[in-house]
């Protein structure tokens, strides 16, 4: 398997695809999303959208995709990722790829994970 960068997408594009049941595209039109769209807002609640999805794959790059957004661009709204982020590290079928969000949340947004984790307490 090859590597290849996420292709930029329109809000409609990725949309439709969003309304799909196409667990490869939605990953692949959520990471393109995060990767290309300036609004880093709007990429977020479609990270926490898909964070409940029925598929793993999915739910997992819905994690991926908010540390994108804090390495891209450098904040996330913490009301609403914290605690989302408290309940995928409890999903055993995620919870690395949540880890991994994580070690970016807190190199890129300084947040400690501590913060995040003694919350959940």
């Amino acid at each position: 398997m090859r590597y290849q960068e996420p292709a930029a997408l329109t809000r409609a594009e990725a949309e439709k695809i969003f309304k799909s049941n196409d667990v490869d595209a939605i990953c692949d039109a959520l990471v393109g999303v995060a990767l290309n769209d300036a609004d880093w807002r709007w990429v977020q609640t479609q990270a926490l959208r898909f964070a409940n999805h029925e598929s793993p794959q999915v739910r997992a790059i819905a994690a991926t995709s908010l540390g994108h957004l804090a390495r891209l661009h450098r904040t996330l709204d913490a009301a609403l990722v914290v605690p989302k982020l408290r309940e995928m590290l409890n999903d055993r079928a995620i919870a690395g790829r949540v880890e991994d969000a994580l070690d970016d949340i807190e190199t890129y947004l300084g947040w400690k994970r501590e913060m995040i984790l003694d919350a959940a307490a």
